[in-house]
């Protein structure tokens, strides 16, 4: 029974590593293509790696917030936001 429960408890541990290597691989990934592609947009970068933009979204916010991209609008369309890395 212990063992069992230690199987179970390191099964978790190593899924939850996992996903938070995913996210770690994506935003690697969105931030690569915002290097090479400055003034992208969400919809671009989704399409670019194959990723919902849902998801690409959320990569955007968190590198955003740790400051390593800058959200640009236009003052026309503010619906329109492109990334930048930050400098």
């Amino acid at each position: 029974m212990a063992t069992a429960l230690c199987l179970c408890v390191c099964a978790a541990g190593l899924l939850a590593e996992d996903l938070l290597q995913r996210d770690f691989r994506r935003d690697r990934a969105v931030l690569a293509h915002v290097a090479v592609h400055p003034g992208a947009a969400t919809r671009h970068i989704a399409r670019a790696l194959g990723a919902r933009e849902r998801v690409v979204e959320r990569s955007l916010s968190r590198l955003t917030e740790e400051r390593l991209l800058m959200l640009e609008t236009d003052g026309v369309t503010p619906a329109l936001r492109v990334y930048r890395v930050a400098r």
